[in-house]
């Protein structure tokens, strides 16, 4: 699953001892294991080897450019849902071609510069964004691909924040809408409109929901007798965080690809959490042990401007001391950071054993929607990321500085 194992009772990434990193990087870090990033990418890549897809790694769940880098290297395209992510695309030389492109606020200027650029498809999500791509291709005399992105009103089992198939969110069009575009896609003469696609959750732990909602788009096209070159089917498949029992790369190949296999589409892939999940993990450094009379906290130095997951899903992530003592009591505690706000907490009465100031914590399965919601509130940098590959390991992000606060902040010479 992943390569954080203790060797002679210290939490190792891969060969490399943690204790090492964090006196040389200082906590709190991100950091990631380069083994565990590519081997989830391979294992998904062979259990869908039938199909041959095409497997976008989703920018939103981790775009350091080292992480991006590794996954491109091993054959991968990407996923991107901001002119940000496009940038950073670019920078590390991303084949245009294999890059899709969703979001359902996309700028005029985002999507200029994608058009230029080339990019493989636009993930469409309503009909004003359909006509804004056309507009902006016809100006600069291009033709944009286009997938219809639909809305199969599916719920998964997973947060309400990141079911994102059920009808009453903002994403996708209805079955009927999609329909319309397809009987009436000469209106958009600078598109090219051949594909589908679908995105239903995230976090998504069993492959019901996602043949239930293949099976309506199957449907939709004999129905429709639309034509597609592409099906796109989103990515959301569940790690484990705790007790989770997730499909494996194998399970869900076996249930949705005789589905896929009649559809005679080529096919997209845009997994984010399913590979980077279990392959990073955020080390923070114990500041103090609280006793109240009600409870223990152990108060850390990385907070929720770090990693929000916690206080903003509930979301549990298994905490392990970096050096431990397997045959040590343990004791409930809540592990808080430094944030002023009672919803900065990593875990509540969690079993822990018994730890001191200096003592080093690591927060499992981090390496996706971590660092990349991270923020600088309370006026804290955001923390370095870190990369072990082999034996070695490499800051791939450096921390940033107070400085970094500031830039681009002007004080108006009427208030000097």
């Amino acid at each position: 699953m992943h390569e954080f194992k203790y060797r002679n009772n210290i939490l190792c990434c891969e060969n490399v001892s943690i204790p090492a990193i964090a006196k040389k990087v200082k906590t709190p870090f991100y950091l990631y294991s380069h083994q565990t990033l590519v081997g989830h990418f391979r294992r998904l890549k062979h259990a869908f080897r039938e199909l041959d897809p095409l497997i976008c790694f989703s920018m939103k769940s981790n775009s350091n450019l080292s992480v991006l880098k590794a996954l491109l290297n091993e054959g991968a395209g990407l996923d991107i849902v901001s002119g940000g992510e496009l940038y950073k695309a670019m920078k590390i030389n991303a084949p245009a071609k294999k890059i899709v492109y969703a979001s359902v606020g996309k700028k005029r200027e985002e999507i200029e510069a994608a058009v230029k650029r080339g990019i493989l498809f636009f993930n469409v999500e309503s009909i004003p964004e359909l006509a804004l791509i056309n507009s902006v291709a016809g100006r600069v005399k291009r033709r944009a691909e286009v997938c219809v992105r639909v809305n199969p009103e599916v719920r998964p089992a997973t947060h309400k924040y990141i079911a994102t198939g059920k009808k009453e969110t903002k994403f996708g069009m209805d079955f009927k809408t999609a329909e319309w575009v397809f009987e009436n896609s000469n209106r958009y003469p600078h598109l090219n409109i051949k594909g589908l696609h679908i995105h239903i959750g995230s976090q998504i732990t069993e492959s019901g929901p996602y043949v239930k909602a293949l099976k309506k788009v199957k449907t939709f096209i004999e129905r429709s007798r639309i034509e597609i070159k592409t099906l796109n089917i989103g990515g959301g498949l569940g790690i484990v965080y705790s007790k989770e029992r997730p499909q494996t790369a194998a399970a869900f190949a076996r249930a949705v690809v005789p589905i896929l296999r009649n559809i005679k589409a080529n096919i997209i892939l845009e997994p984010g959490r399913f590979i980077a999940g279990n392959s990073g993990i955020l080390v923070m450094s114990v500041v103090y042990v609280k006793q109240t009379p009600s409870r223990k906290f152990l108060i850390v130095d990385a907070g929720i401007n770090d990693l929000i997951r916690p206080s903003l899903y509930g979301a549990y992530h298994d905490i392990r001391p970096v050096i431990t003592n397997s045959g040590a009591p343990t004791r409930k505690a809540d592990v808080v950071g430094p944030i002023c706000e009672s919803g900065d907490f990593f875990a509540k009465e969690r079993r822990l054993p018994e730890l001191q100031s200096g003592d080093l914590l690591a927060i499992m399965s981090a390496g996706a929607y971590g660092f990349t919601m991270a923020s600088n509130y309370n006026a804290r940098p955001r923390p370095p990321e870190v990369m072990v590959i082999k034996k070695r390991f490499y800051v791939v992000k450096e921390r940033e500085t107070y400085r970094d606060l500031i830039r681009g902040e002007n004080i108006p010479k009427v208030l000097r």
